[in-house]
């Protein structure tokens, strides 16, 4: 049974505590990492922006960002910057984060700004399906170890390292994405159907595992039009079980999209294949046709 969910602008200095409090929640064992009340409350005073989601009196989530600059042929440009989107435990996969998306979404179009973007770990596969699959974000930036060592339990013991995504906002592309009548995502089947080729498959272990070959790089001439690339379906629940498998996933999928980036190719989709083995999988196209 689907919950009510109520979205709200915060501008009210006493219900942003109850941001950082919700920050202690999902990112625990780090203070340091917080967005105080007082940075909240400069930020949104000069065009940053707050929302949170609401279940009955209980804040679910919020998404925070604000203006920032981006560099062109032509100068700087106007970006808004999603800096955090946190969903409390007990709410999670209920669709909150999506909807927060979409209100942010919708006040930056108004706004006149035409591009979000933010950054996440691109081995975490539930955040790959929201960003790239649902909101119809693209990435063809990867910054490695981008914010150094992190002392939360999310990000401790693996580099920080990030995808870079961009929404550009008022294209077809995520106008249609986050449209009542979005297309069904294209499934793992569609790819392999048209003998898209997957770069580096892996193979389960008999301990659980998901065992990785050497990268040797990427040298077809002429391209590919679609790759695909396999990360872990569950990378936090690996990185407990064996930090070392953890830690090559990290380098081994650095490798990859640091090879593939500079040759043009971009990141346009995301699929998962459950059942027994249940896989995840990166769409890459070459070339920008797709936005």
């Amino acid at each position: 049974m689907a919950i009510a969910i109520e979205i709200k602008i915060i501008e009210d200095p006493a219900v942003m505590h109850a941001v950082e409090e919700l920050q202690r929640v999902v990112w625990a064992g780090s203070e340091t990492d917080l967005v105080p009340v007082h940075v909240l409350r400069s930020t949104i005073q000069h065009g940053g922006l707050l929302i949170g989601a609401w279940v009955g009196e209980h804040l679910a989530g919020f998404v925070f960002g604000f203006p920032g600059f981006y560099l062109t042929p032509d100068g700087p440009r106007l970006e808004h910057y999603s800096h955090m989107l946190g969903v409390h435990p007990d709410y999670r996969n209920q669709g909150i984060g999506y909807r927060l998306k979409r209100a942010q979404w919708q006040m930056v179009r108004q706004q006149g700004i035409d591009r979000i973007t933010w950054t996440y770990d691109p081995l975490l596969s539930r955040n790959a399906w929201l960003n790239i699959t649902r909101l119809g974000t693209v990435c063809n930036t990867y910054l490695p170890d981008f914010y150094g060592t992190m002392r939360d339990e999310l990000n401790l013991g693996v580099a920080s390292d990030r995808f870079q995504v961009d929404w550009w906002v008022n294209t077809r592309r995520v106008n249609h994405r986050l449209s009542r009548e979005a297309r069904d995502p294209l499934e793992l089947d569609h790819y392999l159907n048209g003998e898209v080729r997957i770069l580096n498959p892996a193979h389960h272990t008999r301990d659980g595992g998901l065992e990785i070959s050497e990268w040797k790089g990427y040298s077809t001439d002429p391209f590919e039009t679609f790759l695909l690339v396999e990360i872990p379906v569950n990378f936090l629940g690996l990185k407990s079980l064996n930090p070392a498998l953890a830690g090559r996933w990290r380098l081994h999928t650095r490798q990859i999209f640091q090879d593939l980036f500079p040759l043009g190719y971009l990141v346009t989709d995301f699929v998962h294949l459950s059942g027994e083995e249940p896989r995840s999988y990166y769409v890459l196209c070459h070339g920008d046709s797709t936005l």
